[in-house]
């Protein structure tokens, strides 16, 4: 079985990448930054670095393959977010198309495509309807809220004692691992026996608000954590420090604002399908933790 990961450096595409290989099953791994996968190489994988809007170096490298994962990756320098995720969804369905690749696993998000200016929410709807013409089977994760973005906040943990979201203290988030969403889509890579075109809710647990789950934080680290909320505007003011380009910053904007909403996409009832096993004190506790350790060692 070959089987195709896009974005396979980052968070879920990595995890993705273990859980295939470690099934023994041809791995072609396409990244920008194929440093990050060099022990996944040494288990047998194969590190090609092919750019998501390169549909010829697409068709090339799925030609033979069972499946392809599909998440778009972040580009904080598109001069258009919108054209960014519409121009990597054809080159992917244009090898889907050429090769007549059997199953596709992308990661949507919860709520896709559900109005007009949801940011990155509403373009992976768009990603979904391209996929969704080449009449392969697929399937459409749609995640809700990383845990791992908590990730981001290590510094401000050691520092601060502190995070800092735009989240309202009593909005309450289905916080997910991105552990789990890579586990999900890894079994249905490897699982022959589905077939048709679905979406599938990936929830976590359970919704916790950020005092909640920086109270469960607090238990793990051993000391009071508080939770400070932020504006949008200073988060798009830290996305242009870094590079991102004025749509980047707004369309993100608009992210944030909608995932804020208390009547928007994270009011989506849960139903057992979307629960995943992964806890916030578990991934507090074996991921945080050691992270913030080895950055405190550092």
């Amino acid at each position: 079985m070959k089987i195709v990961i896009a974005a396979a450096s980052g968070n879920i595409g990595r995890r993705t990448a273990e859980k295939v290989v470690q099934a023994g099953a041809e791995t072609i791994l396409l990244t920008r930054q194929p440093e990050k996968l060099a022990d996944l190489v040494t288990q047998g994988a194969t590190v090609k670095p092919i750019s998501s809007d390169n549909t010829q170096g697409l068709i090339e490298v799925t030609q033979d393959a069972d499946a392809l994962f599909w998440l778009t990756p972040p580009k904080h320098d598109a001069l258009s977010l919108r054209d960014w995720y519409t121009q990597t969804a054809m080159a992917g369905a244009r090898a889907v198309l050429e090769n007549s690749v059997k199953r596709v696993v992308h990661i949507s998000s919860l709520g896709a495509g559900a109005a007009a200016d949801l940011g990155t929410v509403t373009f992976v709807g768009t990603v979904e309807s391209i996929f969704n013409q080449t009449f392969s089977n697929l399937l459409h994760l749609r995640p809700g809220y990383f845990m791992e973005n908590f990730l981001g906040q290590v510094k401000f943990i050691q520092q601060d004692n502190a995070v800092y979201f735009p989240y309202a203290n009593n909005h309450d988030i289905p916080w997910i691992s991105t552990d789990d969403i890579g586990d999900e889509a890894a079994k249905y890579l490897l699982d022959e026996r589905w077939a048709g075109q679905w979406t599938r809710n990936l929830m976590g647990p359970e919704n916790l608000t950020l005092p909640e789950a920086t109270a469960i934080l607090s238990q793990v680290l051993g000391r009071s954590i508080e939770y400070v909320q932020v504006t949008v505007e200073s988060i798009q003011q830290q996305l242009a420090l870094s590079g991102a380009t004025p749509d980047v910053q707004r369309e993100l904007g608009n992210l944030f604002h909608d995932l804020g909403n208390p009547d928007g996409i994270y009011a989506t009832v849960r139903t057992p399908e979307a629960i995943t096993p992964t806890t916030f004190e578990q991934f507090a506790t074996h991921k945080l933790l050691s992270q913030i350790r080895s950055t405190t060692i550092g």
